[in-house]
């Protein structure tokens, strides 16, 4: 009689549950209020994620790429281009026995550093000003000695350029050692700047690569730019390089492995490596069938249906039963702000039931 009585308690009372079947996730419960006769207007889409309908949902908007442009890179000479800023070391080389700047007994002569002016020049002994700013090195030395020769017929110049600001770039952070770094050819890159600075900080989460260039910010995930080496560009004086953590996240709810908010750990996250991520579903109480992702996107982004989506919030639901569910999640990919929610299975309180009513048969007994 006690048992009997408990089981008539328990059936009238709800058990609790961690999470909701799929049926009362995506009841209309928000739905616009419709006259009678008509279809409640619901304020949320569904798609089932399968083979027919990716093509059409791997169209859609996706935040996950960069709004940030990103550079061509192309081929450059090895060669520097003196700039602003670079300071110029000359010896002239005289091998005549009375000298205009050698003194006696000597071949070579250093003359005092210059610093290319604002206006690219240098001052020149017997020369006067002259413009040596876009100029490779090479190209500037011939030009001086082609001047030079005029006054003193046997001279020979060496020419060393110490780079400046204006051929410097800017490491400003999330590398081992920021700070001013000298580019010694047109043709250094991007990754190897990096590789000088200790590379990106190990502790930032897929990290991504900001670069301002004449004012605009580009951007790139590093992990495509070690990918795809055409991408790595050469880098230019003025450049200034930041590394920032990738600041996407999604979160997991319902019946899941893991109840969190989650981090992207690389540019493209499919729902199945997102699955994997979070520790799956719960194996006792996840219903397989009704896995969820739940998406809000911008007003601008709302379509047809064809090429965006319909409605600003859309639920995508996914079967983990099933071979074609399964490969087309691992096609589909998770984006920032994302919430993927493991609905309850409906067998879970009929379980819960007769396990709780055994228990007090077996009290009773």
């Amino acid at each position: 009689m006690v048992a009997v009585s408990a089981c008539l308690f328990i059936a009238g009372c709800s058990l609790p549950r961690g999470a909701g079947f799929q049926s009362e996730v995506l009841a209309a419960a928000n739905a616009n209020i419709a006259a009678d006769g008509e279809t409640p207007a619901y304020d949320f889409t569904v798609y089932e994620v399968n083979s027919a309908r990716l093509p059409m949902l791997l169209a859609w908007p996706d935040r996950n790429l960069s709004q940030l442009p990103w550079l061509p890179a192309s081929q450059q000479p090895a060669s520097l281009l003196i700039a602003p800023g670079d300071s110029i070391q000359l010896t002239i080389w005289d091998a005549e026995q009375n000298s205009l700047l050698a003194g006696v007994g000597q071949r070579a002569t250093p003359l005092q550093q210059a610093q290319v002016s604002a206006s690219g020049r240098i001052f020149v002994p017997y020369i006067g000003e002259l413009t040596v700013a876009g100029m490779a090195p090479d190209t500037a030395r011939a030009r001086i000695e082609e001047e030079l020769v005029r006054t003193i017929p046997s001279a020979q110049v060496q020419l060393v350029v110490q780079p400046g600001r204006g051929n410097s770039a800017n490491l400003t952070g999330g590398v081992g050692a920021t700070g001013i770094y000298q580019i010694p050819d047109r043709d250094f890159r991007l990754l190897d700047l990096l590789s000088l600075a200790g590379g990106a900080n190990p502790t930032y989460v897929n990290p991504q690569v900001r670069l301002t260039r004449g004012g605009i910010v580009y951007g790139i995930p590093l992990e495509r730019l070690l990918e795809e080496p055409a991408l790595d560009i050469a880098v230019q004086g003025g450049d200034r390089v930041l590394i920032v953590p990738d600041d996407r996240k999604f979160l997991a709810l319902g019946a899941t492995g893991a109840q969190s908010q989650f981090d992207f750990p690389t540019a493209d996250l499919s729902a199945l490596q997102a699955l994997a991520l979070i520790g799956g579903v719960s194996a006792t109480t996840a219903n397989p069938k009704g896995i969820l992702i739940l998406r809000e996107y911008d007003l601008a982004e709302v379509r047809d249906g064809l090429s965006g989506p319909p409605q600003e919030r859309v639920v995508f639901t996914i079967d983990l039963t099933t071979a074609d569910g399964l490969f087309s999640a691992g096609k589909f990919m998770v984006q920032d702000g994302d919430l993927i929610y493991g609905t309850e299975s409906a067998l879970v309180p009929a379980l819960t039931f007769v396990r709780l009513a055994s228990t007090f048969q077996s009290l009773t007994n």
